[in-house]
Parts: C-alpha cells; structure tokens; sequence
C-alpha cells in the first residue's frame, strides 16, 4: 500500500508524517526509537529492538513455570558426569 507524503521543514531539518494506519500496521507508536539508513536510491525507517523492563516482564508472567531436562547430547571431551 502506497501513500503519498509531503517533506515539510522543520525546524534545520525536513519531516515528514506518518499516516496512523501505517503506524498501526507495523506496530510504532509515538515514543518508538526509530533506525533510518539509505539502502541504494530508498529510505528505510526500522523500529529499533527494545528490550523489555523487568516490570513488563512480570506483567506478562502467565505464573507457570516450565522446567524440564535438556539433552545435550553424549559427552565430547573430558565433560564432569
């Protein structure tokens, strides 16, 4: 889906406005770090990677804990058994 957008100044620079619908669509909102880089004759606009506050993770925690044993396989070299 294509949409047309002005460069307008602002301020020493020159901006432009996201239409909601593609922000939605991409999931950015309005405090989003954003990564921008030219990539042969385009502009490429990324959402910087995030990692989560220990506060978001503990909202998100279901309060199910999964532990299990994990095979790494036969020993290769002087490994303790």
């Amino acid at each position: 889906m294509a949409e047309r957008v002005a460069l307008r100044p602002w301020g020493n620079s020159q901006g432009i406005r996201i239409p909601k619908s593609i922000l939605e669509k991409i999931h950015i909102s309005a405090a989003d770090q954003l990564q921008i880089e030219v990539v042969e004759d385009a502009i490429v606009i990324k959402k910087v990677f995030r990692h989560k506050t220990f506060e978001e993770r503990v909202a998100e925690y279901g309060g199910e804990i999964s532990v299990g044993d994990f095979d790494w396989g036969e020993p290769q070299g002087r490994e303790l058994l």
